[in-house]
């Protein structure tokens, strides 16, 4: 009986001692969870990180890997550009030495002959000095055209000047202005004024219309102190009207081919004088 007393107390106890452990377990039971769940949520992290890690790690070799090969296959493919780049540029330039080398000869000798062209090129000096000479005939030919129509207009206007000034002419009573006594030979003036014939004065109309023409031309342009000064247009009624030519008659005609006389002795004089 004492033993069975005995279990029924330890019974008791254990059941006590069951229920207390209990009771703590379950106080503590989500404290462990919690750190069952941090301890796991960091194994699970730390293996997560070095799985990264890892795949982190072949990636880098992969790509490395990858860009060295496509560095390199750029880098052959490059050089094989340049290669082909610098025999291309090599072939042109030969090609060009070349084509240059058969054109000049082609040209030479075909198209631009040598001693062609040197012919060709006396052939031209000889034409210039060929036309230089005509050039400079046909200058002095001008020239002294032009120095022949001087003479004649000075000399018409000598004339012209010799027949105003006919009155000057030197006598055996009277000596004439150009016959100075101190002179050895007579002045040009009074040659002139020897050779020429007294000329009929004639109305002021007539002169005006029957004038020699070229000697009036030449007087003009040579020596304009000779002519009577120039008149200004009139605007009156009667200067307007149309100028009536003068009536012919015996003095007229007399007039008329002693001017024609007059010119055709200064030709005359002129010729005489170029020629002697």
């Amino acid at each position: 009986m004492a033993d069975l007393l005995k279990l029924k107390q330890q019974l008791e106890e254990f059941r006590k001692e069951y229920f207390y452990r209990n009771r703590q377990a379950e106080e503590n039971r989500e404290k462990e969870n919690q750190a069952a769940v941090q301890i796991q949520s960091w194994f699970r992290a730390c293996k997560v990180r070095a799985y990264l890690s890892h795949l982190h790690k072949k990636a880098i070799i992969l790509q490395k890997t990858w860009r060295g090969f496509a560095a390199r296959a750029y880098v052959r493919q490059m050089v094989k550009a340049a290669y082909f780049t610098m025999k291309m540029n090599f072939y042109d330039e030969m090609a060009v030495r070349i084509q240059r080398r058969w054109r000049g000869y082609y040209v030479r000798k075909y198209i631009h002959n040598f001693y062609a062209r040197k012919n060709y090129l006396e052939q031209i000096l000889i034409k210039n000095e060929l036309m230089r000479k005509e050039l400079e005939e046909i200058e002095e030919a001008q020239k002294r055209e032009k120095e022949y129509q001087a003479a004649v207009k000075e000399q018409k206007t000598k004339i012209y000047q010799a027949h105003q000034l006919h009155h000057l002419l030197s006598t055996k009573q009277c000596p004439g202005v150009f016959n100075s006594p101190f002179r050895q030979t007579p002045h040009e003036m009074e040659l002139l004024l020897r050779q020429v014939k007294y000329q009929v004065p004639t109305s002021r109309a007539h002169r005006d219309t029957d004038f020699p023409k070229g000697i009036r031309d030449s007087v003009e342009l040579s020596s304009p102190g000779f002519l009577e000064p120039q008149r200004t247009k009139s605007t009156r009624s009667w200067d307007l009207r149309t100028r009536i030519p003068p009536i012919v008659t015996n003095e007229y005609k007399a007039d008329k081919a002693n001017k024609k006389t007059m010119t055709d002795e200064a030709d005359d004089y002129f010729k005489l004088k170029t020629y002697s």
